[in-house]
């Protein structure tokens, strides 16, 4: 629980990493054997520049990810429960100083209302999002989150939640847990402390150390499952992406895993905004630290937001991404009043998101390229989370077991949720799939499984 950013050692590495075609080489195949980078060795891949050394990074990163992930691609939807907040974020809509942002914090009914829309969507897994206010305490995320797991609409249900919210003290993260969420995500936005305090201008998040160390404090509460994040465009992307790596050493050296999720934001319009443009990532870079971060860290879940447009999240895919959200409205009460392909309200959005296809139309496009859209929760319900879920995942565990579990929740999709063309296409996609397995023991299971779904069965997995 004390600050771990060396931004010395981090500027001192940018500078002199070593990028020779061999060493670059050298890295990729340690990635490839599946061992996590040190921040020297990340270094050096961002340093490599020479176009021929970036391709052969990008393809290193296709590879890992296929022989750690399969081809599934998890997805959720993140659903804004209020929008009050107390801080001064230059880069955010929600500012504390901006007035023409319409301030809202869903009660019960309108909670349990956005909760239905999206089971009706076919969602299973959603992350819960609140700003920075006295009223959005522990208590009231812990009662938000029982509300969300108590809500059925149909054959619909959410099956895990999870929270990106302020920091909390360690009591606070315990009241939190003991509502069952999943991940709690917090993202450090720029691993920069002067950049930082240049954007934060006021409110609690303007205290560097009490957000870097947050999840310390959950860790200690006993949340070990935890998603950190930077917000790409503060400061030198390159400088954010050992941040990064360098927050994911400390988690191992600390407490014996690491975080769950890795996100990486890029900044985008929204309402009031004002920042210092000179540290914007382009799609060329963007694409780049994707694939640097997965060879970095194998085992950790990449999530790429609907802040990016279609074009962007397709190319980006295939090298290393593990997570995306689908049919994503971020407006206050959105999913239940908003139409799919209505003009956005920016006043009522924290940024603006650029991807705005429906969960239909992205299931259909995954399926199409022959990925396997998953809603699967079986490792979290299964207690395979921390120090488990790396003993259970460092083996290969996770293309073994999380794909035929995706299947299953696919086959659940389109059973329950699916228009015909959809459901044709995704039974296609998992006969081939089911040609494709090689543990015959484990195919028969899962046939059997997959037939007990079409029969009428839900939740199943291995």
């Amino acid at each position: 629980m004390k600050p771990f950013i060396d931004p010395d050692e981090i500027r001192e590495l940018i500078l002199t990493a070593p990028a020779t075609k061999e060493r670059i080489r050298d890295i990729i195949a340690k990635a490839l054997d599946k061992q996590r980078l040190t921040l020297g060795e990340t270094a050096c891949l961002i340093n490599a520049a020479d176009p021929e050394m970036v391709e052969e990074i990008k393809l290193g990163a296709k590879e890992l990810k296929e022989k750690v992930y399969g081809q599934r691609i998890v997805l959720f939807a993140p659903l804004y429960v209020g929008n009050l907040c107390t801080n001064n974020c230059a880069y955010c809509g929600y500012k504390a100083s901006n007035k023409q942002m319409k301030r809202i914090t869903l009660d019960r009914e309108e909670l349990i209302e956005q909760v239905k829309a999206l089971e009706d969507q076919g969602q299973k897994r959603l992350i819960l999002v609140y700003g920075e206010h006295p009223k959005y305490d522990a208590r009231f995320i812990a009662d938000t989150v029982g509300i969300v797991y108590s809500v059925k609409s149909g054959p619909g249900e959410i099956r895990r939640v999870n929270i990106n919210a302020a920091p909390l003290d360690i009591d606070g993260f315990r009241i939190v847990k003991d509502a069952k969420i999943g991940t709690y995500q917090i993202f450090q936005e720029t691993y920069h402390e002067e950049t930082y305090a240049k954007v934060h201008l006021g409110g609690i998040k303007r205290n560097y150390e009490w957000r870097l160390t947050a999840l310390d404090r959950a860790q200690e509460a006993g949340i070990d499952d935890v998603g950190i994040g930077a917000l790409f465009g503060l400061y030198d992307w390159r400088f954010e992406v050992l941040g990064l790596v360098r927050h994911t050493n400390h988690f191992e050296a600390v407490y014996n895993v690491g975080p769950h999720t890795i996100s990486f934001p890029r900044i985008q319009y929204a309402s009031s905004l004002n920042i210092d443009k000179n540290h914007l990532v382009s799609d060329y870079d963007f694409t780049r630290l994707v694939a640097i971060l997965r060879l970095a860290v194998p085992y950790t879940g990449l999530i790429l937001t609907a802040r990016e447009s279609a074009g962007i999240r397709d190319e980006i895919l295939q090298f290393g991404v593990s997570q995306i959200d689908g049919g994503t409205n971020i407006e206050m009460g959105g999913y239940s009043k908003r139409q799919h392909g209505d003009s956005q309200d920016i006043d009522f959005e924290q940024f603006q998101i650029n991807d705005n296809r429906s969960l239909n139309e992205i299931m259909e496009e995954l399926i199409e390229k022959r990925y396997i859209p998953s809603f699967c929760t079986a490792c979290y319900r299964s207690g395979r989370t921390g120090e488990h879920f790396m003993e259970f995942s460092v083996p290969g565990f996770i293309k073994r077991f999380c794909q035929p579990n995706a299947l299953m929740t696919m086959a659940e999709y389109l059973e329950d949720y699916a228009p015909p063309e959809t459901k044709e296409k995704g039974y296609h996609l998992l006969k081939e799939k089911l040609s494709e397995m090689e543990d015959d023991k484990l195919k028969q299971k899962l046939i059997e499984k997959l037939q007990l779904i079409r029969e009428g069965k839900r939740d199943l997995y291995f």
